[in-house]
């Protein structure tokens, strides 16, 4: 598999400067995938931003969900989540913000499937995430 690309999930409202973090630590990190930011850049209907996000998901290789402390109202996350879900593509997390194991977890994202930001554990879950889902071989 060419670099696996990544769809970046994460709570718009109180975590986008952790998801500019994140990305921009990705891109000089050693971590074997891509992303792009496919973040919406203007307000649209509901049903225009479902379907875009439901294609730029359905164009990766795995999901990462930024975990936030305010998940309990990132309704769009929990969205993006069943997307991924729907269309096979695997799914990890990563704890944000002062978020903990003991914090709040968007729904459909398990609490075994979310790991401290550490750019070697992220590695790891990038490589697991490639045999999994659709990714299978």
């Amino acid at each position: 598999m060419a670099e696996p690309r990544a769809f970046i999930s994460f709570d718009v409202d109180h975590n986008r400067d952790h998801k500019l973090l994140f990305a921009g630590q990705a891109w000089h990190s050693k971590t074997p995938f891509s992303h792009e930011d496919w973040s919406a850049k203007a307000p649209m209907l509901q049903s225009e931003w479902e379907a875009l996000v439901r294609a730029k998901i359905n164009m990766t290789h795995f999901m990462i969900v930024l975990v936030g402390r305010h998940m309990a109202t990132a309704t769009g996350v929990d969205k993006e989540i069943a997307m991924a879900k729907a269309l096979n593509v695997p799914i990890f997390g990563v704890y944000v913000d002062g978020a903990t194991s003991i914090s709040t977890l968007p729904s459909g994202l398990a609490r075994n499937r979310v790991i401290t930001w550490t750019w070697d554990g992220i590695a790891t879950a990038v490589t697991q995430m490639t045999s999994e889902g659709k990714n299978k071989s």
